[in-house]
């Protein structure tokens, strides 16, 4: 089943997430190259996909895992959570309707 992992940052952690972006997108390539990503993200602090420095809000995640406790557990290993990136993290159940 798929499940949405949404990552809510904390005030001024651009420079938190240069340090930890390498890690963070490796394992999103993982996701990827085992074929159970859906698509992956960050949310803009303002409209505009280069921010600069406003930065991020937060990241969406939406992957294939075997069950809500193991989403849950590949969640808390982010690196963005270790460097102090997010705040809160959510993961929840996903329904892929359309396309």
């Amino acid at each position: 089943m798929f499940y949405v992992i949404y990552g809510e940052d904390n005030p001024d952690s651009l420079s938190k997430r240069q340090v930890a972006r390498p890690a963070h997108l490796e394992r999103l390539h993982k996701l990827r190259d085992s074929g159970r990503l859906l698509l992956a993200g960050p949310c803009p602090a303002i409209d505009n996909e280069d921010p600069g420095p406003a930065g991020f809000t937060g990241s969406f995640i939406v992957a294939e895992f075997e069950s809500l406790a193991e989403a849950k557990s590949w969640a808390d290993a982010d690196p963005y959570i270790k460097e102090g990136v997010y705040n809160k993290v959510t993961v929840k159940p996903f329904k892929k309707v359309l396309p």
